[in-house]
């Protein structure tokens, strides 16, 4: 069986890694599988890309489509020209795209134009906020995808409602927590710990990277206010589109301590060993859930409610009140413990290559 595995953004690499453990050890042990990684170029600094590869033990992708930035328009459409060639020059059984990213979207259109099935590694899984771009490909996504593996029930459901057959969808667990399980006792203490002072559970992470939350020049400042009254040092690895407002702020916070963006072994070293996360990206709800850490997540709406429903996290919103209220919660040690979703166990890579060798065998 022959597999293209797509990875363009920092989280789908976070996310493929373990399946191509799995693949590797199922072909060690005889079985007829085989993969090509096509890495979109859809994150192309270092930072973003090469070190991941490097940290995560991914080896080198076969080919780098190098989609480079531009708008959302020219960024799939990049995508879409180059993988359209790479996958007629390299035919395949099955497309496998992960997560909700551009590249997700334009890989799953590519190949089915040209007739070749494909698999949504973490597919079914919904905001229901159309105007975030990871909602609407993860819509085209889901609406093309042959087989649906899996994160939680929910997911399962926002499938068989939009209409999936139960023996295309896969309940398997979540790859990035295999990830997470598998490099924990690698975590590196970054350089800023001692030159902060930090100290175990005594400091906040912040991340913040959503335009709803970051383009908004008034907004952005009441959040630094807000954040900035809990009296704790707050590391903030500080997203590229949000660094220019950051700098940009009339009155400088006190205790936001701004860096640049951490490697993965770092950045989980430093979330695991805070006091909390306050954040609006989506896998921090799903890592700070996994370690116990609770987690404040700066949106209205999250695809991942199993973190909510189950796990550490809680949606603070708009709401800046609320903010004040979960910091005050968090420092008096008043935050519920959570517990780890269903097959959120570390194995979920080696769930996926046995369903794909089932597959395979039809």
């Amino acid at each position: 069986m022959k597999i293209t595995l797509i990875a363009g953004a920092r989280p789908n690499f976070i996310k493929i890694a373990p399946i191509i453990r799995a693949i590797e050890r199922a072909q060690r042990d005889g079985y007829s599988i085989d993969y090509r990684l096509v890495h979109t170029g859809q994150h192309y600094d270092d930072k973003l890309s090469k070190i991941f590869f490097e940290q995560l033990q991914i080896p080198e992708a076969h080919i780098n489509l190098g989609a480079g930035s531009g708008t959302q328009a020219e960024q799939t459409a990049r995508i879409m020209i180059e993988f359209e060639k790479d996958l007629l020059a390299n035919p395949t059984d099955l497309v496998i795209v992960v997560g909700d990213v551009t590249s997700t979207m334009a890989c799953t259109i590519v190949a089915k134009k040209l007739n070749t099935k494909v698999a949504h590694v973490e597919g079914g899984i919904r905001s229901f906020d159309i105007s975030m771009p990871e909602e609407i490909n993860r819509l085209v996504t889901d609406s093309l995808a042959d087989y649906f593996f899996t994160t939680s029930q929910v997911a399962n459901e926002n499938l068989k409602k939009a209409g999936v057959n139960d023996e295309q969808i896969f309940f398997v667990g979540n790859t990035m927590i295999d990830t997470l399980l598998t490099h924990l006792p690698r975590t590196q203490k970054p350089v800023l710990w001692e030159e902060l002072g930090l100290q175990s559970k005594n400091y906040f992470v912040l991340t913040l990277h959503r335009p709803s939350n970051v383009d908004d020049p008034e907004k952005f400042a009441r959040w630094m206010q807000v954040l900035d009254t809990t009296g704790l040092p707050i590391v903030f690895p500080v997203h590229p589109r949000t660094l220019k407002n950051f700098s940009r702020l009339a009155q400088k916070p006190k205790n936001i301590r701004a860096c640049d963006p951490l490697s993965y072994l770092e950045f989980i070293y430093l979330i695991k060993e805070s006091k909390a996360v306050i954040t609006d990206s989506g896998g921090v709800q799903e890592e700070t859930t996994v370690l116990g850490v609770p987690c404040l997540t700066l949106r209205n709406n999250t695809e991942r409610p199993e973190t909510v429903a189950e796990g550490t996290n809680e949606m603070i919103g708009d709401d800046f009140v609320a903010l004040s209220s979960a910091l005050a919660k968090v420092k008096s040690g008043d935050w519920k413990a959570g517990k780890i979703p269903q097959l959120w166990d570390g194995r979920t890579a080696e769930r996926i290559v046995h369903e794909l060798l089932k597959l395979g065998a039809q």
